[in-house]
Order: C-alpha cells, then sequence, then structure tokens
C-alpha cells in the first residue's frame, strides 16, 4: 500500500481538522493539506514527467512546503530522497548523481551551480505551483498504487565514517515502523500536535506518518529549526505538543528551561534517540519536565523502531532498579526481534554483550546500488547493526558502544559510555566525550575531551579523583583535552571521527575540524 493512502484516508475523515501549521498559524486543514499535495503530484508528472519508481530529492529546511512535498512524491507514485540541509551542496549533488535524483528542491531553487548537478537533474524552488494544464479532472485524485515493498524513502547515512549509503526503506518498512510508535512509544489522538524542531529529512520526519494516520496537528516552527525558548511558547499556545529530540537538544531545553523557569507546561511528550541520555542528564530532565520522556533506539537501516525506553521506566525513579533500566534503551519494538551476537554470529546469553542484531518488518532492503555492503549488513535475514550490547534478564536492551568506538588497552575492552557516564556525573562537567588514541605501551589509551561549565573549572587531577572513587582505575582516562564545545553533526551527534583527527593532527579547534 502506498503509505500516502493515510493522507487520503484523514482528508475524507477530517476534512476540516487543523493540519499544517507555521508557529502558532494555520496553513491547511486536512482536506487543504490533501488538495495541495495532488496539485504538486501533477505537476511533477505533468510538468516534469516523474514517473512511478523516479527518484525526487529534498534539500530543504523544514517547512510546509517539505512536507507537502514528501507527500506528493508518493501520491505521484516516486520515491522521495531527503537530504540534510547543512551538507555543502557538493556533498547533496554527489548524493543526488548516486540516487539517480531527476528532480531536487531546494529553498528558493538557487543552491546549485550548473556544473554540480548531474546534467539529467534539475532544481526547483520548494514553492506551490498551480495545477498544470492538461491535467485531468479525475487524475490521480487517490495515490498511484504502490506493493509494500517498493521503494518509498532512500535515506542517506549521515556519513560521519566515510562516504554516506542509501538505506532503501518501502511503503511496507515505512508503515511497520509508524505502527509500532502509539504500541511502544506514545499513544497519538487527533488533538495532539507534532512539532518539528529536529530536521524532517530525518528521524522527526519519519514520525510525520502517524500523525497524518491519526489527524494530528504539524507545527514548524516559525525559525524552522531548533529553539528551546520558541519551542516552550508553541508548546503553552498549541498544548499536547510532542517531539523528537536529539540528547544533546534535551540537554539545551533543560538548561533553557531552568534559566526562565518553565516546567513542560504544554509538552506531551519528549522522545529523545540518536544516542542514549547520560544518567545525570536525564535526572536533570525529569526534575525540569517530569514524566514526559520517552527513548526510541533505532537506525535508518531499521528507523526510529529498534527498541523503545517507557515513560514510566524512564520515571521510575524509586525503583532500586532504575539507574540500570534508565541507562538501557528499553525493550524490543513490536514488529521486531533483537539477538546479541558473538564474533562467529552465535547468539549470546542475557548479560554477555555482543554485536546487536535486528530482524523484522522496519529493516531495510539493502542499499541502493552497493551489494557487497548489503550482503555485508543483512545476514541470514537478521541486520547487523555495528552497535554492541547486551539484553539482561528484563528483556532491556543497553548500549554499550559501537563496535568500532571499543577501546582495547593492555588488553582490555573498556567501553566508552561507562567512562562517559561517570565523568557526567560530576558537577563541573557540561559534556564529555571519550575516545581511544593509539599507544606504544598500551595499545591504546583513553582520551576524554571534556566540556566543562565554566571557564577553568576542572583539571585533569580533580577528575582524576573523582574517576576512581567510582571506576577501576585502569579505565580512567590517560588524558584530559578541555574545550568549548564538541564537533556535532545537524542531528545532535557527537562527530567521533573529529575528535580522532585531531588527536592525529592538532592543529585548528576541536569543534571545527
Amino acid at each position: 500500500m502506498n503509505i500516502a493512502h493515510w493522507l487520503l484516508d484523514a482528508a475524507q475523515r477530517w476534512p476540516q481538522r487543523p493540519a499544517l501549521f507555521e508557529g502558532c498559524r494555520q496553513v491547511a486543514d486536512y482536506q487543504g493539506f490533501a488538495a495541495r499535495v495532488r496539485c504538486r503530484a501533477l505537476h511533477l508528472r505533468h510538468a516534469h514527467g516523474i514517473a512511478a519508481g523516479d527518484r525526487v530529492a529534498l534539500l530543504l529546511k523544514n517547512s510546509c512546503d517539505y512536507l507537502e512535498l514528501l507527500y506528493a512524491i508518493w501520491w505521484s507514485g516516486a520515491v522521495a530522497v531527503p537530504v540534510n540541509a547543512k551538507l555543502h551542496p557538493r556533498e547533496a549533488a554527489w548524493i543526488v548523481g548516486n540516487a539517480g535524483a531527476r528532480l531536487i528542491f531546494t529553498d528558493g531553487g538557487r543552491t546549485f551551480e550548473l556544473p554540480d548537478l548531474p546534467a539529467d537533474c534539475r532544481e526547483l524552488p520548494a514553492e506551490l505551483l498551480p495545477t498544470p494544464a492538461g491535467a485531468a479532472d479525475g487524475e490521480l485524485r487517490e495515490p498511484w498504487p504502490c506493493a509494500d515493498d517498493e521503494l518509498a524513502w532512500l535515506f542517506y547515512t549521515s556519513g560521519t565514517t566515510g562516504r554516506s549509503k542509501g538505506v532503501m526503506l518501502s511503503h511496507g518498512n515505512l508503515i511497520a515502523m509508524s505502527l509500532c510508535y502509539p504500541l511502544d512509544v506514545d499513544p497519538v489522538q487527533g488533538g495532539d500536535a507534532v512539532v518539528y524542531a529536529a530536521p524532517l529529512s530525518h528521524g522527526a520526519g519519519l514520525y510525520n506518518f502517524i500523525h497524518v494516520r491519526c489527524g494530528a496537528r504539524h507545527v514548524v516552527p516559525q525559525s524552522r529549526g531548533f529553539d528551546a525558548p520558541e519551542l516552550f511558547g508553541l508548546a503553552r499556545e498549541l498544548g499536547q505538543v510532542s517531539l523528537f529530540a536529539a540528547p544533546t537538544m534535551v540537554k539545551r531545553m533543560v538548561e533553557q528551561a531552568r534559566r526562565q523557569g518553565y516546567d513542560g507546561t504544554g509538552i506531551k511528550t519528549i522522545v529523545y534517540g540518536g544516542a542514549p541520555m547520560y544518567l545525570a542528564d536525564l535526572a536533570q530532565a525529569l526534575d525540569t519536565f517530569g514524566p514526559r520522556l520517552v527513548q526510541i533506539y533505532g537506525q535508518g537501516e531499521c528507523p526510529m523502531s529498534i527498541s523503545a525506553l517507557s515513560r514510566e521506566l524512564i520515571a521510575g525513579r524509586e525503583h532500586p532498579d532504575w539507574p540500570t533500566s534508565a541507562a538501557s534503551v528499553g525493550r524490543p519494538q513490536a514488529c521486531v526481534e533483537v539477538r546479541i551476537l558473538d564474533a562467529g554470529g552465535q547468539p549470546l546469553p542475557a548479560g554477555e554483550p555482543g554485536e546487536i542484531a535486528v530482524r523484522g518488518a522496519p529493516v531495510m532492503h539493502g542499499y541502493w546500488g552497493n551489494p557487497s555492503a548489503t550482503r555485508a549488513t543483512l545476514v541470514d535475514g537478521w541486520l547487523l547493526t555495528g552497535d554492541i550490547g547486551f539484553l539482561d534478564s528484563r528483556g532491556l536492551l543497553t548500549l554499550t558502544d559501537r563496535s568500532k568506538d571499543v577501546i582495547i588497552s593492555g588488553g582490555s575492552n573498556i567501553y566508552p559510555r561507562e567512562v562517559e557516564e561517570v565523568l557526567m556525573q560530576h558537577p563541573g562537567v557540561f559534556e564529555v566525550c571519550v575516545v581511544g588514541e593509539a599507544d606504544a605501551e598500551w595499545g591504546e589509551s583513553v582520551v576524554a575531551f571534556v566540556v566543562p561549565r565554566s571557564p577553568d573549572s576542572l583539571d585533569p587531577q580533580v577528575l582524576n579523583q573523582w574517576f576512581v572513587t567510582r571506576m577501576a582505575s585502569f579505565k580512567k582516562p590517560r588524558k584530559y583535552l578541555f574545550c568549548t564545545e564538541l564537533p556535532k553533526n545537524s542531528y545532535g551527534k557527537i562527530l567521533k571521527t573529529r575528535l580522532r583527527q585531531w588527536l592525529q593532527d592538532p592543529t585548528g579547534t576541536i569543534a571545527d575540524r
């Protein structure tokens, strides 16, 4: 089934229900939303010859136009290729060429120089265009028929460890992912408002589907991005607001809320993902916003749907097992199975760390034009995530690290996350990231990049004294590097690759590399 049928269904059920908002201003109800999408789909077909299966790319900041274009692409039977809006035009052009996209929509339609784009791809502005002459009145009254296994969303990984790969997500993948949300993450009602503060090209955009299916409101901040005071104002005005946020965004929300005395009024749910939150940060978020947080764990290859940690477990600090539960990423979601595998691909018992593997309806169909990477990642029906973790006796999944991030020092495995957890508990630490550095004696040594809460408030001796009273001494950092910020991608993930590069060539600033 073409997932755009969910929009048609919502327009038929609730034609006058509010649908699209720019800030607090309503742009369209569901009947208008669907009509604008059909108009765009007709334009794609008649003005540009887009046919079923063609790829259409989007290089846009968040906007209502973005949502309309996504659904227009599917309504016409084509494939959406959302691209990170913060990429350099040449990086985006590589993705366009790799995907074989025939069109790319941008803000204003003037992002690329003529030599940048492939010759058979045209750049267009995102603004709504009129229905083309020659379109039959009854044409595309319904979305183009698509099977569950037909490609819908071509998602390009962030590429922090090399050239990005195109993850092939079908209509069936997106439907399965979406149906997990009300079962495992948060029930959705028509009065809810989902706010797109994180990029629509990735996780935040994937949550649009279930909110369309339930006839909820879709809100794009006027800033078109993340601004904590603006979010708080939207929550107060609109009510029942949900949003997806990276842990770094939640941390910034907490800091701002404490400055202005905001208690979370109007916020229904903050879904965080991309990385687990440190316990110290999570405790502060609960103290500030109350039981409004839910965690999800997923990858582009199994979007948003590997596991979920419920608001009840996150908020249950009175339970003696809370530190263990809250440090996990929850239980497998309804549409997937999760296993922990050893180096030989054999399942491991509870409590034993190994590579996390997942199987189920949301798992990708493979990498676009990259059969060797597909074979290496999809093995016997299981997605090998590259993440290291373990399942406990209660079925809770805990991440330790990416397999490539484990530090082997003196023959012992050291997981950066456990070191980071201890350092984050120090009241003078605002952010921290731990990586391994080549060491002639030990093989690798532990290096901690630390952002202090105030300049000159910390030194290595203070942090080491703190550390050895809480964790084995052999795991303590052998080097501390203090900085004003950590390098992050546009989704809030810390770029460990840049920190490792800086260790090899410490010129320039850490955050700029």
